[in-house]
């Protein structure tokens, strides 16, 4: 794997150019020269809506490359990508003027394709960039770009014609020593019996001699990689070389790289200290990047949480103007017309405030309970079934548990979207996996017919709705209930499914089936179409039966 660094070269910024008189503009690129690039994101957002008020489009086409390209730099590549999306509408491809910015912003997408791995799509842009790059040096680069990317899907004939079309040309001895090394690398990769070697070391000349310290450092790279196997001496000095340079021009994720092959490459005791380097460096690089995403999240959200705001405001100013139009109309109306005119239209008007303020008053009210039923089911549970699993985990998987905390933040951010349901996996293994999450020590859970043929005639939608109505009740048992033993019997009796669930708690009140959790239940069953039966009057512990149609 090639380093980020040579992966997507020629990350070209947006100049400062004059344009509408706008002093966020020119506190961004202030704070983007002194390599403040938290202070730039937040001024170039701030100039962005500003551009747009004043229905300067280019304006704010610009402000978002460059936020899109400070967000790739700081490794939050999805933020810069969506930013470099966004930005698309605002160019004018007409323009020549504009070409500059429109073949930044599709470098930009290129670069952050190739550093998720989606090599398909990056050459693409890569391709988009090339239409609108100005001059050699800048066709060169992007060609270089998009021939990495085909040597990235093993397309090694593809990247090879590439790359010796690059040396016919007559280029400067630094893009020359790039390009062969690039060439070369390929070579290797596509023949491990190619002698590479000598023109490598060529490469690795011309970089000294130009002092091309980045170049020197890939050079390093793919002279480790090729004395690997056919002389570990040497492929340790490259990469310790490699390691050096990449502290000097502080490159983090090639120190990473290069501290893979140390590890590889070193004796015994050397690795465990370069391992040591390599996790603290790789924990720091990754609470940086995390930080980053974090702080440009937070600044997207304000200002689109301000514009809301803004928005709403002038509703509310419009619909007061239009009260007060609409009132004093009503009354010259009255002087002018008949009384009996007047009282009529009056009640006309009063009646026909009151069904819109009942209209919306009522799609207030749905719309808070539906959101507070998701952020009930969806966060609340899932966060209560997280913590259960760590209070309940001997061995506990710090992996697979962030990855589901990491999982109930994008449920948590998507709380206000209809979104479909899509498993991964058999439905009978969610409820097992649902329901297992909820056994400790203290407390048995016994599933018994739930297979997968059970579930093949089940739509998603009552899938979605049974699965979050299990979880509401497992929740509720472990919360209230103090059950040592829970059992869960479901069936299919004439195309219906039954569920039947029994716990040895201590039972439940009757005034506990008003809480918000079991009403949502009960809704929940009523989409389905089908039915609950919760039976309090037994001795002890609690009875519950759930039935719906399978389709």
């Amino acid at each position: 794997m090639l380093p980020i660094l040579f992966s997507s070269c020629y990350k070209k910024e947006i100049k400062k150019e004059k344009t509408t008189e706008n002093p966020f503009y020119d506190k961004a690129f202030a704070y983007r020269e002194t390599k403040k690039p938290d202070g730039a994101f937040l001024y170039f957002n701030k100039a962005k809506d500003f551009f747009i008020q004043q229905n300067d489009s280019l304006g704010a086409g610009k402000c978002l490359v460059n936020m899109a390209i400070i967000s790739a730099d700081r490794g939050d590549y999805f933020g810069g990508q969506e930013l470099s999306l966004n930005a698309i509408a605002y160019f004018n491809e007409k323009d020549q003027k504009q070409h500059v910015y429109i073949q930044s912003n599709y470098n930009n997408l290129g670069i952050t394709s190739d550093n998720l791995k989606e090599y398909k799509q990056a050459i693409t842009f890569y391709e988009k960039s090339k239409k609108y790059t100005v001059g050699n040096l800048g066709l060169l680069v992007v060609q270089n770009n998009i021939a990495n990317a085909y040597k990235r899907l093993k397309n090694y004939p593809k990247a090879l014609a590439i790359y010796k079309d690059i040396l016919a040309k007559n280029i400067s001895q630094t893009e020359y020593a790039r390009t062969l090394t690039n060439l070369v690398y390929t070579e290797w990769l596509q023949n491990e019996q190619f002698n590479a070697a000598p023109p490598l070391l060529k490469a690795l000349k011309i970089r000294e001699q130009e002092n091309d310290i980045k170049g020197l450092n890939y050079s390093y790279f793919a002279l480790a990689d090729y004395y690997t196997k056919k002389k570990p001496d040497s492929a340790l000095y490259f990469a310790e070389r490699m390691y050096q340079t990449a502290k000097e021009i502080n490159n983090p994720g090639d120190q990473l790289q290069a501290l893979q092959k140390l590890i590889k490459l070193s004796a015994p005791a050397n690795s465990i200290r370069y391992f040591d380097r390599y996790q603290n460096l790789e924990d720091s690089l990754q609470t940086i990047r995390n930080a980053a995403k974090n702080q440009f999240a937070l600044i997207r959200y304000e200002s689109e949480k301000t514009k809301a705001d803004n928005l709403k405001l002038q509703k509310e100013n419009t619909e007061k103007k239009y009260e007060l139009a609409t009132r004093e109309f009503l009354l010259l109306a009255g002087f002018i017309t008949f009384i009996s005119a007047a009282i009529i239209g009056a009640f006309w008007y009063r009646k026909r405030q009151e069904n819109m303020k009942a209209e919306a008053q009522k799609a207030i009210t749905e719309s808070r309970l539906k959101t507070s039923k998701k952020v009930h089911d969806v966060v609340a549970n899932g966060l209560y079934r997280v913590m259960t699993e760590i209070e309940n985990e001997l061995n506990l998987n710090k992996e697979l548990i962030l990855d589901k905390i990491e999982n109930l933040y994008e449920k948590s951010r998507d709380i206000s979207y209809e979104k479909p349901v899509s498993p991964d996996k058999p439905f009978n293994e969610i409820i097992s996996a649902l329901l297992s999450s909820f056994a400790t020590e203290n407390t048995k859970i016994l599933i018994a017919g739930n297979d997968a043929e059970l579930w093949l005639k089940v739509n998603e939608q009552s899938r979605y709705e049974l699965e979050h109505v299990i979880q509401e009740l497992m929740v509720n048992m472990q919360k209230h209930s103090k059950a040592s033993n829970v059992a869960l019997r479901f069936e299919n009796i004439n195309e219906q499914i039954n569920i039947y669930y029994t716990d040895n708690g201590l039972g439940m009140p009757e005034d506990a089936l008003l809480g918000n959790g079991l009403r949502n239940t009960g809704n929940r069953i009523e989409q389905i179409k089908g039915a609950i039966t919760f039976d309090t009057k037994v001795q002890k512990g609690l009875k519950i039966q759930i039935s719906f149609p399978v389709s």
